[in-house]
C-alpha cells in the first residue's frame, strides 16, 4: 500500500485582482506551491454572480493550495483580516497526499 502524509489543504475564492496580494501573503506564510483556477460563477450572501468575461468586473479565481498545518495556520492568520472586508470564502481541511514532501 503507498504511504500517504497529512497535510492542509486551503482554498481561497477572491476577485481576481486581489491574488497577487493573496499570493504575497502565503508566500510570506511559506506556501510557494499552489494552484489558481478560473470560476464560472455562483451564489453567496450577496446573491448570484456569474463572470463577465468582456469585463472582468466580476471575475474571481480559486487560489488552491496543500501545504503543512504550520504554513496552513499562519497563512490563515495572515488572511483573517481581509476575510470580512475584501468577502473571502476560505476553506481548510485536512487531506492525505502521496509524495508529501512535494507538500511542504
Amino acid at each position: 500500500m503507498t504511504e500517504t502524509i497529512h497535510r492542509r489543504r486551503i482554498e481561497v475564492l477572491a476577485d481576481e485582482p486581489l491574488i497577487p496580494a493573496i499570493i504575497r501573503l502565503a508566500a510570506e506564510a511559506g506556501i510557494t506551491h499552489y494552484t489558481l483556477l478560473p470560476t464560472l460563477g455562483g451564489a453567496g450572501a450577496h446573491g448570484r454572480w456569474r463572470d463577465d468575461q468582456l469585463s472582468g468586473a466580476t471575475a474571481k479565481v480559486m487560489l488552491l493550495a496543500v501545504t503543512s498545518a504550520d504554513h496552513a495556520a499562519a497563512f490563515i492568520d495572515r488572511l483573517a483580516p481581509l476575510l470580512e472586508s475584501h468577502h473571502l470564502m476560505l476553506l481548510s481541511g485536512d487531506v492525505e497526499v502521496v509524495r508529501g514532501g512535494k507538500f511542504d
